[in-house]
């Protein structure tokens, strides 16, 4: 379905996304929105790309530890290194279903990811747990390991949608062995002078603290792994750990990855 006028007018937060990737799916609200949250945090292009290198580090290493089914909720617009293409890259029977409520996602993702009978890309809420692990059932098994990822979605839940709650519903019912993956920004003086952009957008930014992040780890049944919940760019680095450093002193973002015990 096209999208209507009305669409362009308010800026996206997907689109503003794909804008600080170096994407081009965005309009001009859009790209107005980024241009001004650049101007309140000259770092934020280099958060986003950061936090997406975060993704793909923890989806190979995930599969690399033998999952091969994954539910990405928030999917967001495609871009390099897509859950289902890293996945894939390690086991060639790799299942992913993507989650995701916004049309303009939706559109270009049942276009460019559900691209084979082992993806599928599903209309659905992240407040609504419930209804998608009902979905996802169709394509994923779960008597076995999935990994759920909640990469840069829950600082778009308000407190009183129960983002806890949210996450602890969807890992209640996995197997051991399932894994939780959890980006989220962190409430810094930065980051605070960069919500300003998101005033009008789509979805509104709340900021949260790394000891908030961690609970939800906990809560939901899972044991963070190693190097636990740390600045993205500090997970699992496959570059030299001093640029890392470098990088981390600059991206207001926690990320980490749990395992479901028992």
């Amino acid at each position: 379905m096209p999208l209507a006028p009305t669409d362009w007018v308010r800026p996206n937060v997907a689109r503003m996304y794909d804008f600080f990737l170096g994407g081009k799916d965005y309009g001009e609200a859009d790209r107005v929105a980024a241009a001004k949250a650049l101007e309140l945090n000259p770092d934020v292009r280099l958060i986003a790309r950061a936090n997406r290198a975060f993704l793909g580090r923890a989806v190979r290493y995930l599969a690399e530890r033998g999952v091969r089914q994954f539910l990405d909720i928030g999917t967001g617009l495609p871009s390099m290194g897509n859950v289902h293409e890293v996945a894939q890259s390690v086991h060639a029977d790799a299942r992913t279903v993507y989650v995701d409520n916004d049309r303009v996602v939706l559109s270009h993702g049942r276009a460019l990811l559900a691209t084979d009978d082992q993806t599928v890309m599903l209309d659905a809420d992240l407040r609504d747990p419930g209804w998608i692990l009902t979905r996802a059932s169709d394509l994923l098994d779960f008597d076995r390991p999935v990994a759920v990822l909640l990469v840069a979605i829950l600082h778009f839940v308000p407190d009183e949608d129960g983002p806890g709650e949210i996450v602890g519903d969807l890992m209640r019912f996995l197997v051991p062995g399932s894994h939780l993956v959890i980006s989220h920004v962190l409430e810094t003086e930065r980051t605070v002078a960069a919500t300003a952009a998101y005033q009008r957008a789509s979805a509104r930014v709340v900021l949260r603290g790394e000891e908030r992040i961690g609970a939800w780890f906990t809560d939901a049944g899972t044991e963070l792994v190693a190097p636990g919940l740390v600045r993205v760019p500090l997970w699992r680095p496959e570059m030299d750990d001093g640029l890392a450093r470098d990088d981390a002193s600059r991206v207001d973002v926690a990320g980490g990855v749990g395992r479901k015990e028992r």
